[in-house]
Formats: C-alpha cells, sequence, structure tokens
C-alpha cells in the first residue's frame, strides 16, 4: 500500500484540476454513489489488508496543515453523482465497512456491486446482521470483512471517537478519466505508464549508487532482483550456471567459501575477475531471471510466501543491526529511515546486498510457506521444506525437489516447528508484527539454527507473549489471539484426555492451524431458545473459541449441540474446541456453567504450567 504526505499550499486541498479531486474519508460517500462493475473480482481483502488500512490510520498525526494519502480511487464519472469504479474498489469497499462499524449513517445505496445481490443486501444490512438478523442470501466475504474490522477494534482497545477525529486528516484522491476514453486503452495505459517508484525500488538505487565497479554493481543489482522474487525457491532464480557457482551441489545452502560479496564474484581469493565474467554475463540480461525448463518453471508457481520483499528487506536489516520486536523497524512506511544506514558506504552496501542474499536462502528453508499443490491446488497448505537437486533419469536434467527442512533429522520435528510457526503467522497477522521471523532468521545469521535451537526459541518466545497477554484473567474480546492459538498448539503438541479417552492425539495428522480471528461464544450470547447466561459466564474463557469470520457468521444464536451437530467442520477449526465438544457429548449434549469453569481450568493449567519453563 503506497503513502505519502501531501501538503496543502494555503489551505487549498479540495479541486486540483477537474479530473482530480483530494477527498476526506469521512466525505466520500456523503454525496457520491460508487458502482463496481460486475468485471471487478468479488471483495477479496482480508485479515492483512484490511488491518494494514486501519493501523496507516492510526498512524497518522499530522497538523492542521497536512493530509495523509491513503492512495487513489480510479472512477468513470457516469451520472453528476454517480461513479463508476475502475480501480481500488477493495479500499473503497473496506473504508465502506470501516465507517459503518464506527458510526457513521451512510447513504442507501451509496456503495452497490453490479449483477451482486448478495454484496448488496450485505452492506444494506451490515448493521442488522452484527446485531443478530441473518438470512442466507448474504456475502461471507464482506460480512468477514467487517468482522475483523470490528475485532481489531476491541482487541486493541481503539476509541472509534478519537479514530473519527484521526480521519480528519485523511484523504483519498479520486481520478475521473477523461470522458469518452476506451477504457481497455486505459487500462493498457495503466499498467505500463502509471505506476509510481515505490519505497523498495529507491533504496534499491540508494545502495547501488555505493558501487563505484560497473561490474559489482551489475551482479549486487541482478542479486537484489533474484531476492525480489519471494514466492519462489531464490536458488530457482538463478540459470543453471549461475546456480552450479553459488550453491552447494545439492543445492541447500550457499558454498562454504561464499563468506561475503567479493566471493559472490570471486570463486577463489586468487581467481581473477576476467574467470568469472562469465557470472555477470549470465546474469546481464534483459529478463533478469533464468529458467531451466518448462519443469521447473511450473515449480516456481508452486509456493507462496508469508511476506512481500518490502518487508523482506526490514527483516533483513533487523537481523543486521539486531532490532528485534519493535514495530517501527518493520513498518513498510519507515523502509528508507529504517535502510539509510546501508548506503552510507560502499562496504556497508555490499554488506546488506550479499545479507540478503544469505538471509533469503535462510528464509527459504526455516521458514514456512504456503504451497499450492496437488489436492490444496487451490487452498493451499502449510509447507517447512528445503529445497535438494535432483536427476531426472529420462532427461539427466537436474531438478528440484522439496523435502521437509528437518525430516532428515525425525519427522515429528518438522511437523511440530510447521504447526508452531503456522500459529504464529495466523496469530500476528502484520507483516510488520512478525518478530518472530526475525528470531528465526537471526538464529541462521549466527550460524545457531537447527531442530533443537528453533524449536526451543520460538517456544519461549511464544511463552513470553502468552505471559504478556494476562492469560488467567482475560475475558471476553480483549482475550489475545496467542492465547487462542499457542494452547491450540499445546494441545496438538502434547495431545489431550478428557475422562480418561484420548480426545486428541499427540502430533494429529490432518490437522493444521486456519486463519482464524474470530472469537465465538459456543453458549451464545443472545440464544433463541434457552436462557440468557450473565456476562462472567458468557465471556470465560471456557465458553469462548477462537474460529474464523465465515464460520461465526454462520452460528449466531445457534445452541452448543446445534453447532457441534450442524458444522462440525467448523469444531474442527480449534483443537480446544474439539475438547469443548468432548465435554459436551459426555454431559448428554447440555453445556454448562460448572463445564465452562471446568474447562477454563484445564487450559488455563496448561498454560500455565507451559509458561513457567520460562523460569
Amino acid at each position: 500500500m503506497s503513502q505519502f504526505i501531501v501538503k496543502s499550499q494555503n489551505g487549498m486541498d479540495g479541486v486540483m484540476n477537474k479530473n482530480i479531486e483530494v477527498l476526506n474519508i469521512t466525505e466520500i460517500f456523503s454525496d457520491s454513489t460508487y458502482l463496481v462493475p460486475i468485471y471487478q473480482r468479488n471483495y477479496a481483502w482480508g485479515i492483512d489488508e484490511i488491518e494494514q488500512l486501519i493501523e496507516d490510520i492510526l498512524s497518522t498525526k499530522l497538523s492542521d496543515t497536512d493530509s495523509y494519502f491513503l492512495g487513489n480511487l480510479i472512477v468513470n464519472q457516469k451520472f453528476d453523482s454517480s461513479y463508476e469504479t475502475i480501480d481500488g474498489q477493495q479500499r473503497l469497499t473496506t473504508l465502506f465497512l470501516l465507517l459503518s462499524y464506527i458510526g457513521f449513517r451512510l447513504p442507501n445505496d451509496a456503495l452497490k456491486f453490479e449483477a451482486r445481490n448478495k454484496s448488496n443486501n450485505t452492506l444494506k444490512n451490515i448493521k442488522r446482521i452484527e446485531e443478530g438478523y441473518l438470512e442466507e442470501n448474504i456475502s461471507s466475504e464482506i460480512y468477514s470483512g467487517y468482522t475483523i474490522i470490528k475485532n481489531y477494534f476491541i482487541k486493541n482497545n481503539i476509541d472509534k471517537e478519537q479514530f473519527k477525529r484521526q480521519l480528519n486528516f485523511v484523504n483519498i484522491v479520486r481520478v475521473q478519466v477523461p470522458k469518452n476514453i476506451d477504457l481497455n486503452h486505459y487500462f493498457e495505459i495503466m499498467n505500463t505508464r502509471g505506476e509510481q517508484l515505490e519505497l523498495h525500488e529507491i533504496a534499491k538505487a540508494k545502495i547501488l549508487s555505493q558501487f563505484k565497479n560497473e561490474n559489482e554493481k551489475k551482479l549486487a543489482a541482478d542479486i537484489w532482483e533474484v531476492c525480489s522474487h519471494m514466492d519462489t525457491y531464490v536458488q530457482m532464480n538463478f540459470s543453471k550456471d549461475v546456480r552450479e557457482k553459488l550453491f552447494e551441489e545439492d543445492w541447500s545452502d550457499l558454498r562454504e567459501n561464499i563468506s561475503s560479496f567479493d566471493k559472490l564474484i570471486y570463486k577463489t581469493e586468487e581467481e581473477k575477475i576476467d574467470n568469472v565474467t562469465s557470472l555477470i554475463t549470465i546474469l546481464e540480461n534483459k529478463n533478469k531471471i533464468q529458467i531451466i525448463d518448462k519443469d521447473i518453471e511450473s515449480e516456481n508457481e508452486r509456493f507462496e510466501s508469508i511476506i512481500s520483499f518490502p518487508y523482506f528487506l526490514l527483516q533483513v536489516n533487523a537481523v543486521k543491526h539486531r532490532q528485534i520486536d519493535n514495530d517501527t523497524n518493520l513498518d513498510d512506511k519507515m523502509l528508507l529511515s529504517n535502510l539509510k544506514q546501508n548506503w552510507e558506504t560502499e562496504e556497508k552496501a555490499k554488506s546488506f546486498i550479499y545479507d540478503m542474499l544469505r538471509l533469503r536462502v535462510i528464509f527459504d528453508k526455516y521458514i514456512l510457506k504456503r504451497e499450492l499443490a496437488k489436492e490444496y491446488k487451490e487452498t493451499g497448505k502449510w509447507s517447512l521444506k528445503q529445497i535438494n537437486k535432483y536427476k531426472d533419469n529420462k532427461t539427466t536434467t537436474d531438478k528440484p525437489k522439496y523435502v521437509g527442512t528437518f525430516d532428515q533429522d525425525e519427522e515429528k520435528f518438522n511437523k511440530q516447528i510447521r504447526t508452531l510457526q503456522s500459529s504464529l503467522r495466523i496469530t500476528y497477522t502484520s507483516p510488520k508484527t512478525m518478530h518472530w521471523v526475525t528470531l528465526v532468521l537471526k538464529l541462521g545469521y549466527i550460524n545457531d539454527i537447527n531442530r533443537y535451537t528453533l524449536l526451543e526459541e520460538l517456544e519461549k518466545y511464544a511463552r513470553n507473549k502468552v505471559k504478556e497477554s494476562n492469560f488467567k484473567e482475560a475475558e471476553g474480546f480483549n482475550i489475545d489471539r496467542i492465547i487462542f492459538t499457542y494452547l491450540d498448539y499445546l494441545l496438538y503438541r502434547d495431545g489431550f484426555k478428557y475422562e480418561g479417552e484420548e480426545v486428541i492425539k499427540p502430533l494429529s495428522d490432518g490437522w493444521y492451524f486456519q486463519f482464524r480471528s474470530s472469537i465465538e461464544h459456543f453458549y451464545p450470547q443472545h440464544p433463541n431458545e434457552l436462557e440468557k447466561w450473565e456476562k462472567k459466564y458468557l465471556d470465560n474463557f471456557g465458553n469462548l473459541v477462537l474460529i474464523t469470520p465465515a464460520a461465526n457468521s454462520l452460528y449466531s444464536n445457534t445452541s452448543p449441540a446445534g453447532k457441534v451437530d450442524t458444522y462440525p467442520s467448523v469444531v474442527n477449526q480449534s483443537l480446544k474446541f474439539i475438547v469443548m465438544k468432548a465435554m459436551l457429548i459426555y454431559n448428554n449434549k447440555i453445556w454448562t456453567k460448572e463445564l465452562v469453569e471446568t474447562h477454563k481450568n484445564n487450559m488455563i493449567n496448561l498454560l500455565e504450567k507451559d509458561v513457567n519453563q520460562l523460569f
């Protein structure tokens, strides 16, 4: 998300020209209606994008003469105050949901989706849905977005009135495309010429400007380029010849003798640059990334990184300069100020380029990814794998294979570390809070990473977070997500028995963490037929589960027995929920206040026992 400060001159924001307007966020829907055309994709923003937008607004600390620019909205004006949304509909829809949540009365039909009744019905009735009104004709994606906003405000105790005041300094630029323009041609222009220079591109230019030797600068630029493709294993971004020069025989790591930027150019101390100009020549081509064959090209569509390249740069900087657990270190809006120490001298620039490549190899090997393959081609699954080389006997071609990073030691370690990392991934969804990633990279950076140190340090990190969360006393929506997710990890790691029966087996095959952010009351807050409970039981940790927002919208005011019987797949999202189901069944499908207290005590005792290992 690109942001920058727009300085008003003589207080004259408003209309910049007849096609460009600067609008305050609070006014964007006041006298305008927006139509999202049918050719636009459905609303698709999730936790990462929505929370990032809210955090961007919260970070504004401006004066009355400054404005914070949240992005562009490209529109095609149909009538006087009616606009067809060409680009920016995801942000626009999120702003509509955000304004609705914090209490703005928005005009009917301020935002509509062409030929999408569920989307329109959800936008129109969003407040009624929140209050318990529910029918089949709603968009789960849009309601999920609203729930993410609500949960974020509650979790972070954000004052709505103060947030409204901050919105007075937040603007969006509405750009009207010229009338009678060929929209297809306009899209082509936008895609080829309309991109702003991004912060990481500016950082690249500043670092490369320190290189005095053109060959070294060229190599540094290409190392930067191959590292920027985060959804592949970095080894596969090099041509075969370069890969053989840089990496070990099995491709799993950099060669031992490559210990600095200079060694990326000189294979040995004695080797002359004339002998390795082929390395630079191989890298020097218009397309940068070279693929061996079609098989490897298909492999490059197989994985999905948990962070983007700008955040990886911030992670590299945090590791190099020993900055951990400070959100400003991983704030993409502060990328240039955070990285500036790396272009103070040529020596520092070389060091950053080398460490970027080295840490990228460590990142690929020890940080989980989403893998999109076979039966998980569409949905993806968590993957903790390293790349190895194998030879295809049919073609005698070297090809990549991906094996569990710790499978060669013992498969259970790989499963356990992967599950622990995924619990942290779904808890700390914003890239600026992924300090556990910095921790893992630091272990690799100081050459102290193996299955034992990695597991020990990640568990220690999670325990500290649980300890800081007031896990014994927290209630309702004030319960930090780490309490739910780390508890599920403990249940996964150790298993659990209830009334002597093994309800959860240790390291259960087939169970995995999903992106859960919504706290659900097992016994409903507004039951249809059952008695209404007191708040101390409703908001008790023993009555709460963490599930996906879409699942939360399904449950509504259903009884505990109805939830278990009707939506078993939702129960399986949480191991804590599975324990609650077992307790319910054991008690003839009657969920009582006594069971709530028992369950809370059992789960808090598990957490407390584990957290005490810190001392």
